[in-house]
């Protein structure tokens, strides 16, 4: 006998694709303009038991931030292919705990994966999961409410640095 269970459970995804016109450098350009790199130190204060004062930092945030990205074009390289591909990981530390907060497996998907790629005949894209979708799962209307809003700031960013 195991001492696990396991539960599956299919669920439906809107996936959402925003081409730009623009060049691959400019739609990054713009792209990392709009949305400041996430300020590392909110995490140090919760580290190290100051949450009144991380709470004042969160609260300050701009709306999105970039917490991290991949170069996954240089990962093609391995395949012998030459493309140009960033995956980035976007969101608000504050918006992702007002979810968490209800419902932790929300944190799958906090902060939100955004793929800005360029295509073989040089067509720029971003490519993500709606927010509402992927977190519509949950059932719960706190996560619902505040993936609305987080579909609304995502898809008005990637559209201004597209545009």
């Amino acid at each position: 006998m195991t001492n696990q269970t396991y539960v599956k459970q299919t669920i439906s995804v809107e996936h959402v694709t925003i081409r730009s016109s623009n060049s691959f450098d400019i739609v990054r350009t713009k792209l990392e303009a709009l949305l400041p790199r996430l300020d590392e130190g909110i995490l140090t204060l919760l580290r190290d038991g100051e949450s009144a004062r991380a709470l004042q930092e969160a609260e300050a945030l701009p709306t999105l931030s970039i917490f991290g990205f991949r170069d996954h074009g240089a990962l093609l390289r391995l395949a012998g292919l030459q493309r140009r591909a960033v995956q980035y990981d976007i969101g608000n530390p504050l918006t992702a705990s007002k979810m968490t907060r209800h419902q932790i497996s929300a944190a799958l998907y906090a902060p939100i994966r955004i793929l800005l790629h360029e295509d073989s005949d040089g067509l720029v894209a971003f490519e993500y999961d709606r927010p509402t979708s992927v977190f519509g799962q949950f059932g719960d209307d706190h996560v619902d409410g505040v993936a609305r809003q987080l579909d609304q700031d995502l898809q008005s960013a990637l559209e201004a640095a597209a545009s």
